[in-house]
């Protein structure tokens, strides 16, 4: 089992920048490939960014691709994902999640969410 636990949204300004972490429980964090998802009201959850086990893959989606930065570091169990000029639409739940295989993931668990708000 893991435990996801996301921290770091909040409200930022139209371009500005926004920092979430999530941080897994257990030793196995390092044994699976980790994702950012989002979803905002009225809206489906959609894929953002994936990380490989050992950091060195990325995926982004079209969307935020040059915009935002995942990265993790296994020793403290958290994975990041830096949030750099920041629109409106941006604004969502932000969910990380860990799972197995690459590029294809199946994600087998989910954190509770980060409120990210962007304002215009």
């Amino acid at each position: 089992q893991v435990q996801l636990v996301e921290s770091g949204g909040g409200l930022v300004q139209t371009g500005g920048s926004l920092r979430v972490s999530c941080t897994a429980s257990g030793r196995t964090f390092s044994s699976y490939a980790m994702g950012w998802f989002r979803q905002a009201p009225g809206k489906e959850r959609e894929f953002v960014a994936a990380i490989t086990r050992s950091g060195e893959g990325t995926n982004y989606a079209d969307s935020v691709k040059g915009r935002f930065t995942i990265s993790r570091d296994n020793a403290k169990n958290t994975v990041f994902l830096q949030m750099n000029s920041l629109k409106p639409e941006d604004t969502a739940v932000y969910y990380c999640a860990a799972g197995l295989g690459w590029p294809t993931v199946h994600y087998d668990y989910w954190g509770q969410g980060t409120q990210v708000t962007v304002s215009s």
